[in-house]
């Protein structure tokens, strides 16, 4: 008799017990990740997210549980947030590409600006040297030197002063 009651309280512990591990809480964070606890989750989760609270029955919770889980798929995907290892290599590649062309860009930029710099430079040189009057000659296709004339160098004057007009 004593060993029969002794089953009888052991197994309406166990019920009661068992009863308590139902009573899960299973909702999806911001990361798209399912959370199980046996308390309710925080105050910041959407009720939408929420997939199971313990009042609910199992099959109103479970036909639900799909279109919610692809309520979440999209949240997830629509916050562009990776999940996979994979996909945050991708990420990581692309970001990386993006970098590299910046600073390929960069460069080139400032490779331009250096150039230009040069180039004003030496505009200006041979303007000054135009307008001081000394004897400017050129060499010709064969190979023979002339010298300009006063024509040739108020046309030189005049080109250098329109290549010198853009630098600063």
């Amino acid at each position: 008799m004593l060993r029969r009651q002794i089953q009888i309280i052991t197994a309406l512990l166990a019920l009661g017990i068992t009863g308590h591990a139902l009573a899960q809480y299973v909702w999806v964070d911001d990361k798209g990740n399912k959370q199980y606890s046996d308390t309710a989750p925080p105050a910041s989760v959407p009720k939408n997210r929420i997939l199971k609270t313990p009042g609910k029955s199992t099959e109103q919770s479970e036909s639900a549980a799909p279109a919610k889980e692809a309520s979440t798929a999209a949240n997830a995907a629509s916050a562009n947030k990776p999940v996979t290892t994979a996909s945050r290599n991708e990420d990581y590649n692309k970001r990386r590409a993006e970098q590299a062309e910046k600073d390929k860009k960069a460069a080139d930029d400032q490779q331009a600006a250096s150039e230009k710099s040069k180039n004003c430079e030496r505009a200006k040189t041979y303007q000054k040297t135009l307008e001081s009057g000394v004897r400017v000659a050129t060499t010709d296709k064969n190979g023979e030197r002339n010298y300009m004339d006063d024509a040739q160098r108020a046309k030189e004057i005049a080109d250098t002063k329109k290549a010198t007009a853009g630098c600063q």
